[in-house]
């Protein structure tokens, strides 16, 4: 009897193992392709727990047995692909089951549109959504510790998620929040594997916290690695492990359900956009507006901006307007590159307030503050306006990915983020890495905080391909950590990123992460090869070439 049939004897959602639907999940948004052995699609909570008990039973006898959950598949690093048993979340595991006053009780395979459409009606939002929100979902957000072009106010999704149902790799569904010691002390006591994960996990934080303290990446946001780092602060009065959970890939178990803390938004927006033709001005500026609290500070550059034009009409579909009425409102910006050619550099400062007036007054202000600079600007303050820059920076990617024929998007150093008053000194030597190799590529961001979204558009069926991408990475990675920076701000570790864990944190941090995974899933049954144990000669041989 093979797997798949084992596993319908007991399961009462499907399972799949058809060459289309294997086809079908063997990529993700990522540069890699690996073919499971089988997809299930679980009906309910107790069909995972039964799914997990069958592989713990199974994997003494098939030592390659794993299950790796995933969502929509809009992960750019490789982290829910597998060879084994693909566990898809969004066919049945897709409620909003509650939102109340400030929270919301939401299952994984929800897409953020739909728990954005249910918390807005109820006036709140979950702030730290990714450029893919319309595609993505919540559980993906919490798996990967997802931020977006809200981040600078709000902070990653690690900020808001308040509890974590999860079943563990004894087959047991726990729930896991923020405890008191006293509360921790009960969980210790229990005879099981939540109680083993309490007791040790306590060991390790408190005997290293010094150690995990001062290996916390500076910067303002970061997804790599495990973030032990965050489990007990300062006082060392409560202990809160969804703050590892989060941004863990899937590795330690099954999330089930997810409770997120939510936030009232500003109601009045506008927007101050800086048209740079050179690169000099670039770190004054960004410490300028920053005085003035922006709540989102973004940037694409000119290849960026080429593309939205060459593709024009998907920018009015995805508008949903008319050629006359929205080509209208692009005149300026036609006008700017007839006139003088296309920017190096578009910023994005949006300012937001409870009036109109407060929220103008800061726009104002920070113009004000780059009058003297003489760098192109302009506000814009109708809702239309400022949402064609918004779709410049948003659908680039998608684009990208849609319409170059040969080539392909090839996000591996597609989340860089270091210290926004070292950009100076960090982009030159970025672009002369870059320049090496004379690729074409397109950079977007979160300039606010120094994080960017650089993006090769390659032809990966060359033989010449993988060296690029291994030696690249390794290079740019290197120059990051040099500038004190992340390896990954937002997107995770995954394939491409896992391999290089080592050498951004150390061997004893490292080995501290091992044994958190190990402690959480002892038989390795959770997405193995992500986080740690990761190959890079293993990620280069899944590279998916298909033109």
């Amino acid at each position: 009897m093979t797997i798949a049939e084992k596993i319908r004897q007991f399961l009462k959602g499907e399972v799949v193992d058809d060459s289309k639907s294997l086809e079908e999940y063997s990529r993700d948004a990522s540069i890699f392709q690996i073919k499971p052995q089988i997809v299930v699609f679980p009906k309910n909570v107790e069909d995972i727990k039964n799914l997990v008990k069958f592989v713990a039973k199974e994997k003494p006898k098939n030592k390659t047995l794993s299950l790796t959950p995933r969502s929509a598949g809009t992960d750019m690093s490789g982290g829910p692909l597998t060879e084994s048993i693909v566990v898809s979340m969004t066919k049945y595991f897709n409620k909003v089951l509650e939102v109340g006053n400030g929270h919301a009780i939401v299952q994984p395979g929800t897409y953020y549109r739909d728990l954005d459409k249910a918390t807005l009606a109820k006036g709140y939002i979950l702030p730290s959504y990714p450029a893919s929100r319309e595609i993505c979902t919540v559980g993906g957000m919490v798996a990967n510790n997802s931020g977006g072009e809200k981040n600078l106010a709000y902070g990653q999704t690690e900020r808001y998620v308040e509890s974590v149902k999860m079943v563990l790799a004894d087959g047991n569904e726990c729930e896991f929040k923020k405890l008191t010691l006293k509360e921790l002390k009960v969980k210790q006591k229990q005879k099981n594997l939540e109680g083993e994960v309490y007791r040790k996990m306590y060991k390790l934080v408190d005997k290293n916290y010094k150690a995990l303290k001062a290996a916390k990446p500076h910067v303002s946001k970061n997804s790599s690695g495990y973030f032990l780092w965050d489990v007990m602060d300062d006082t060392k009065e409560s202990f809160d492990l969804t703050k590892v959970i989060v941004g863990s890939q899937g590795t330690f178990g099954i999330i089930t359900e997810i409770k997120f803390k939510l936030v009232k938004p500003k109601t009045h927006s506008q927007l101050l956009v800086i048209f740079l033709s050179d690169l000099k001005p670039l770190a004054e500026i960004v410490g300028r507006v920053l005085k003035y609290k922006p709540e989102s500070f973004e940037s694409y550059d000119d290849n960026t901006m080429k593309i939205g034009l060459k593709f024009f009409g998907d920018i009015l579909k995805i508008m949903k307007g008319t050629f006359f009425s929205l080509g209208m409102a692009f005149l300026p910006e036609f006008w700017m590159v007839l006139t003088g050619g296309v920017p190096k550099l578009i910023l994005l400062a949006e300012f937001t307030g409870d009036t109109d007036e407060e929220a103008s007054e800061k726009a104002g202000n920070a113009q004000k503050a780059i009058a003297d600079l003489n760098v192109k600007n302009r506000l814009s303050k109708t809702e239309r306006d400022m949402k064609k820059y918004w779709t410049f920076r948003r659908e680039s990617f998608n684009l990208l990915r849609h319409h170059m024929k040969g080539l392909r998007t090839a996000p591996f150093i597609d989340d860089v983020i270091v210290p926004p008053e070292k950009l100076p000194e960090f982009l030159p030597k970025l672009n002369a890495l870059l320049d090496q190799y004379d690729l074409v590529y397109t950079v977007a961001g979160h300039i606010g905080d120094g994080n960017f979204h650089i993006i090769p558009l390659m032809r990966l069926s060359d033989p010449k391909a993988k060296d690029i991408i291994e030696n690249l990475s390794k290079k740019v990675y290197h120059l990051t950590l040099q500038f004190g920076g992340s390896i990954t701000a937002e997107h995770n570790d995954g394939l491409i990123r896992s391999p290089f864990l080592k050498e951004v944190y150390g061997e004893k941090i490292y080995k501290l992460f091992e044994e958190t995974e190990h402690t959480f899933d002892p038989n390795n049954i959770f997405n193995p090869t992500k986080k740690s144990g990761a190959s890079l000669t293993y990620a280069m041989e899944h590279i998916d070439t298909r033109v």
